[in-house]
């Protein structure tokens, strides 16, 4: 199954064209039409909430912002954030959510370790961590046994795109690549995450 698996980046990308083609390959998968897929893009500066958002809170950033079908809170999404948007089919592979959440995890935080930066996940807080703040945001939505969304990971982006939210729901802030002196292309991280995510999806298989 891991040769079905294709990839690509797509570049800088709108977020709602983007959120439709993850559902449609997501139905596409589940009814057996199409293989997996991993997409990796850049987004035009939008907000988005999950399905646990406030709306009241939107409406006072005075900026584009979507309410989405995937899990967590109020975040950013823009230039210098690397998106990674796997459609896996987890009833075939025998994955939980759970274990499936923690491959994501644990793949960008190998990620990163490959960079120098210790980074970590949090108990009952979906996304990947630094002592400075968060790294990469997670949400993801599973429909008929087949996961989409994925992962948020700030590279470079701008700082100011999050002065108005609050990302994580606590009150902290976020963390980049930039500031602990790298900055990769994107290209470049798409490689080194599908690395990561192939071996752990080798070894749950």
């Amino acid at each position: 199954m891991l040769a079905d698996m294709e990839w690509a980046w797509l570049g800088r990308k709108n977020y709602v064209p983007m959120w439709r083609l993850l559902q449609q390959r997501a139905r596409e998968v589940a009814s057996g039409v199409c293989s997996e897929v991993v997409w990796f893009c850049e987004h035009e500066p939008v907000y988005t909430t999950g399905r646990r958002g406030v709306d009241n809170r939107l409406r006072r950033l005075h900026a584009p912002f979507v309410q989405t079908d995937r899990g967590g809170e109020t975040t950013f999404h823009g230039p210098g954030q690397l998106l990674l948007y796997p459609v896996v089919d987890l009833r075939s592979r025998g994955l939980g959510v759970k274990t499936y959440v923690y491959m994501l995890e644990q793949s960008c935080i190998a990620l990163l370790a490959g960079f120098g930066i210790d980074a970590c996940r949090r108990c009952g807080m979906p996304g990947v961590w630094t002592t400075r703040g968060k790294m990469a945001a997670l949400g993801i939505r599973v429909s008929q046994g087949v996961a989409y969304h994925g992962l948020a990971l700030n590279v470079h982006v701008e700082r100011a795109w999050f002065e108005a939210i609050d990302p994580c729901g606590l009150g902290e802030g976020i963390d980049r690549m930039e500031d602990w002196g790298v900055r990769p292309g994107m290209g470049e991280l798409s490689a080194l995450w599908m690395e990561q995510f192939y071996r752990l999806l080798q070894r749950a298989g």
